[in-house]
Parts: structure tokens; sequence; C-alpha cells
């Protein structure tokens, strides 16, 4: 099965040396999106996360899938305690992106992210053809 490489310049743009996504047969692979770029980053988590989650529905959309073509997410952030400081806000942001359709979802916390001002990065498996 050949892999597909892809770039979303408009929704996502990556860096050079990576792919935002790589589609095999009907599972596509999204790189870790942030809100780089965006008027998100240095903002809160939670305004980083609503960008994020927003970019990488939209990458999944550009595809054909949709919110609950979702099977796995991993959420990388600067500190789990500021992540769930508003958890009320968090719930929210998940619903509206994924429409109450959840992946599965693991939660990590790193030192950091590649630029000053980043402090969410979500990764994501979609099937396609949902």
């Amino acid at each position: 099965m050949p892999l597909e490489r892809m770039q979303y310049p408009d929704i996502a743009p990556a860096g050079p040396t990576y792919s935002r996504a790589v589609k095999a047969g009907n599972t596509l692979y999204i790189s870790g999106c942030t809100a780089r770029g965006t008027d998100a980053q240095g903002e809160s988590m939670m305004e980083q996360l609503d960008v994020t989650l927003g970019r990488l529905v939209a990458v999944a959309a550009a595809e054909g899938g949709g919110p609950g073509s979702f099977a796995k997410i991993t959420c990388f952030v600067t500190s789990i305690a500021d992540y769930q400081l508003d958890s009320q806000a968090q719930k929210d942001l998940f619903a509206k992106h994924f429409d109450e359709q959840y992946p599965a979802n693991s939660l990590i916390e790193i030192s950091a992210l590649a630029e000053p001002g980043l402090d969410v990065e979500i990764e994501a498996v979609v099937i396609l053809d949902q």
C-alpha cells in the first residue's frame, strides 16, 4: 500500500522536515498540530487547545473525515496542572470539536514545545470512510 504524504499550508502549516499528514489506505496519521502562527500562540492553554483541535478537524475534513473519524489523539502539554485548571472549558472544547464522539486520548506532560508560547500539541490517527 503506497503512502501519501500531504501538506495543508492553509490549515496547519508544517515545518520543512516533515509531512503534516500521511495516509496509508484509509488511515490518516496527522503529525503534531499546535496554535503556531495564530493569535492563540502565547495565550492560555484553552485558547491554544481550541485552535489546535480546529486545525486537526479541518485536516481530517480535507480528506473526507469528520469528528467521529478520530480514533486516537495524543496531547502533549507543558503543564498538566495548568491544562486541568479549567476542566469545564476543556470538556466544552472537546464536545465542540468532536461532537461528543470522543477519540481515545493520552495526555503527556513535556518540558517544552518547538517555539516559545506554545503549550499544547496534539497528534492524531483518523480512520477515513466512517
